[in-house]
């Protein structure tokens, strides 16, 4: 009774008062900080104590929100400025084996920095750990070190980074790798087979490269740590950046949460200059922004000449997000800006189209708003999702480092005259937002469900505690496929023999005729 009673009032006060978080986001680019921040501000909103270790900082953070912020990671980046254009036409078995070095360097970089070794010395503790997944595997090992259950975040939806770590299934049948452009519907023989040896490649570069080289890692700054692929698998809860309204539906394990669009705010008030001019375009308005890791003005010249001839014989007004404060050559219907509030802009009603490199987080914003998309993909994801954009009828796809004035001019005559891009946006909009509760409200509710259940055992698979070679049936194939091939041994060996024993007799018989 007196056990029931206690467990009741812990439910209670946990329900009423919040839980002490540990949230880290190792990648030093904009758009994942917003994630990470819009993740640790609804979080603090909603009551929670948060400690939160970025490489960027929220200037009017909430008063239960503290920042530890590595500002030399951006630093660094900033330092080093890569031409991502450059990266359009490169082979996604290059784009894997580059994030290796990528992400050992930034988990080490945040392992390293004297704020984040100033908190492991300390003697906090939290409720829970949320670390985002971007071949940054050590950093599981804060969930050990701060004895506290481990939750993953991952920007960009169920994918085999964090898929290995709760045994999620992605059959390569019909799940396409986030790197491939490959068709999320039925997939051609051609496509199918290019998908499964891929992500084989993909597979065996996590087991025998990437996590060795974070093992390391984990063991140099968490001395002393047990078996690093337990507590690398020790996963609790899996925060997914996805929604079935926007990708595709894909298997989840119950420990698996979709919390796709939390980041997304309620529209603004638009600054004076940018309402009146988008309330001035009675023809509409067209959006154009490559996001926060492409620089625009390093696109090739001849691209930017096309887009520019292209975009100034449109009767829509256009806004540009362009880094410098000049644009040679600029049409009179265009406006650049260094920065556009662009939530507030997709959400104004003459807004007509997007025009973006195709991550997912403005992929995820123009769902919202209903606002169909022209993308550009580059690199990483974006090739996938600007091609589910199109199979789902929201959008187009064009090859940036190939576009022709035709070609680009027919598009987008496509996309803003027929009125299907713009039906089926409302469509994915209205199913994105058609949910029981808001996506923050819902992480919200999981996380402190695997605090209250001492890290939610019972919704981790069983294929979690299965060796790599078991839960990829590889000693089954093993067994079959050797006795396979000792069978076909066995019966070469037989009809050898008897072929052998058979031309002994007939030349036995031949010289006993000659004999008689």
């Amino acid at each position: 009774m007196k056990l029931a009673a206690l467990l009741l009032y812990s439910v209670i006060l946990n329900s009423v008062y919040g839980l002490k978080l540990l949230i880290v986001f190792p990648v030093p680019a904009r758009s994942h900080y917003i994630l990470g921040n819009s993740l640790s501000k609804g979080l603090a909103n909603l009551g929670h104590d948060v400690t939160f270790i970025a490489a960027f900082s929220e200037p009017n953070p909430p008063k239960t929100l503290k920042q530890i912020v590595l500002k030399e990671l951006g630093e660094v980046r900033d330092e080093q400025p890569r031409n991502m254009f450059e990266m359009a036409d490169i082979s996604p078995f290059f784009q894997i084996f580059f994030l290796n070095g990528i992400g050992a360097m930034m988990t080490e970089r945040v392992l390293e920095h004297p704020d984040t070794q100033k908190l492991l010395h300390s003697n906090e503790k939290f409720d829970a750990v949320i670390m985002e997944q971007f071949m940054s595997d050590a950093l599981t090992a804060l969930g050990h070190h701060f004895n506290a259950p481990l939750i993953v975040f991952s920007t960009l939806g169920a994918n085999r980074w964090v898929n290995n770590l709760v045994a999620n299934p992605e059959p390569a049948s019909y799940v396409p790798d986030l790197f491939l452009s490959t068709s999320s519907e039925e997939m051609a023989f051609t496509e199918r087979a290019y998908n499964l040896i891929f992500g084989m490649v993909a597979q065996l570069n996590l087991y025998y490269l990437v996590y060795p080289k974070q093992k390391k890692i984990a063991e140099k700054y968490f001395p002393g740590i047990p078996d690093f692929e337990k507590i690398h698998s020790n996963v609790s809860l899996v925060l997914l950046n996805s929604h079935e309204s926007i990708g595709q539906p894909v298997p989840h394990v119950p420990n698996m949460i979709d919390i796709g669009g939390y980041h997304v705010q309620p529209p603004k008030a638009l600054p004076k200059d940018l309402q009146d001019f988008m309330d001035s375009a009675k023809e509409g308005i067209i959006y154009f922004s490559m996001g926060s890791n492409l620089v625009p003005s390093q696109m090739p010249i001849r691209t930017k000449n096309v887009i520019l001839k292209v975009l100034g014989s449109r009767k829509e007004k256009v806004l540009w997000k362009w880094d410098e404060d000049q644009l040679e050559n600029k049409p009179a219907n265009v406006k650049i800006s260094k920065w556009f509030p662009q939530q507030d802009i997709l959400a104004h009603p003459n807004c007509k189209l997007f025009i973006t490199h195709g991550g997912l987080l403005s992929t995820t914003e123009t769902v919202t708003m209903g606002v169909p998309i022209l993308a550009f993909p580059i690199f990483g994801d974006q090739k996938l999702n600007a091609k589910r954009a199109e199979s789902l009828g929201f959008g187009k796809s064009l090859e940036f480092s190939s576009i022709t004035e035709e070609e680009l001019a027919s598009t987008l005559k496509e996309l803003l005259s027929n009125p299907k891009y713009k039906k089926n946006a409302k469509l994915r909009s209205q199913l994105l937002k058609d949910r029981p509760v808001k996506p923050i409200e819902l992480a919200d509710y999981w996380i402190k469900y695997v605090v209250r259940y001492g890290g939610a055992p019972h919704l981790r698979v069983a294929g979690i505690r299965l060796p790599f070679y078991k839960y990829w049936f590889l000693d089954v194939v093993a067994v079959f496929g050797g006795g396979f091939v000792l069978s076909i041994y066995v019966l070469g060996k037989l009809c050898k023999y008897r072929k052998c024993k058979r031309a002994k007799k007939q030349l036995k018989e031949s010289s006993k005729k000659k004999r008689q």
